[in-house]
């Protein structure tokens, strides 16, 4: 049998490079984050809110729209996929079926918060926490419904906006202690806090990196030197996206014309490999 992603995951995360993984909030850009060479995949909470729905990460995806997008990217791509699902979309029960799930639905990982519903984005103002025995319910839940011994429980913590960099560190520890495989503090404000968060040695450590957000951006080599396990960019690709179609619209506006400029769009020939036509094209002559 083929080695089980989530185990290549485990063992990546594990080495503590800094393993730099950027998000996709669907299939295509799942697809281009594959193609350019990165290691594994992250399906955002927010990228797919945005994307699917033209709203702000405030809490309105639900279950459904997550593991639907989860089963096309786990499609698409043959590297390990980490889904983000809030907050689990309720209590401990919630999340043990939503685990369940998502594993059925091909992802290797989930990303649990501690956040009190409606959630909303870590860089946003206005967020509240749950109390870490009710988060630790949720976690040991998680690791119950998961498929596999190599699927990983990422557990984060929003409460150093909340309360502090002290209670979110006593948090993480706990999330550990009650199963999470790696934690993950978000919104760190200063390059002593992601140092402090990198030195806690009892799972790996995640860092998010949200571009114009509140955490200081370091480069991968500085964070791997750190010791973090995961270098997360959930947005990246779908900012440079808006960027690109912005771009591209407003030449297309003000010059009533739009032609195979590489500065502006991908080529013809460029978007059909993107979606692997070549594929579909030798699936047909085979089936005909």
């Amino acid at each position: 049998m083929p080695k089980y992603l989530g185990t290549t995951l485990r063992e990546l995360v594990n080495q503590k490079r800094g393993l730099l993984v950027p998000g996709a909030g669907n299939a295509l850009a799942a697809r281009v984050i594959e193609d350019a060479g990165f290691e594994a995949v992250y399906l955002s909470g927010a990228g797919l809110t945005n994307q699917f729905y033209g709203m702000p990460d405030l809490g309105f995806i639900h279950l459904h729209d997550v593991a639907s997008h989860a089963a096309a990217i786990s499609d698409a791509v043959q590297i390990p996929l980490i889904v983000d699902i809030d907050t689990g979309f309720g209590n401990a029960v919630n999340v043990y079926h939503s685990v369940k799930t998502l594993g059925r639905a091909g992802a290797h990982a989930v990303q649990i918060e501690d956040q009190s519903m409606p959630k909303r984005c870590g860089h946003f103002a206005g967020k509240q926490v749950i109390s870490k025995e009710e988060m630790c319910g949720k976690i040991k839940a998680a690791v119950d419904a998961r498929v596999h011994d190599d699927f990983l429980i990422i557990a984060r913590t929003d409460a150093r906006t909340v309360n502090g960099l002290s209670d979110a560190l006593d948090r993480a520890v706990s999330y550990s202690e009650a199963g999470a495989d790696m934690t993950f503090i978000e919104a760190p404000e200063s390059i002593e806090e992601i140092k402090t968060i990198a030195s806690q040695s009892y799972c790996p450590q995640l860092i998010n990196i949200v571009i114009g957000g509140k955490t200081p951006s370091l480069s991968q080599a500085e964070l791997s030197e750190m010791g973090f396990g995961i270098v997360l960019y959930a947005n990246a690709a779908l900012q440079g996206a808006v960027r690109g179609m912005t771009n591209a619209l407003n030449h297309l506006k003000q010059f009533g014309e739009l032609t195979e400029d590489p500065l502006l769009v991908a080529t013809f020939a460029e978007r059909q490999s993107s979606v692997k036509k070549e594929y579909f094209d030798s699936l047909e002559k085979k089936f005909s």
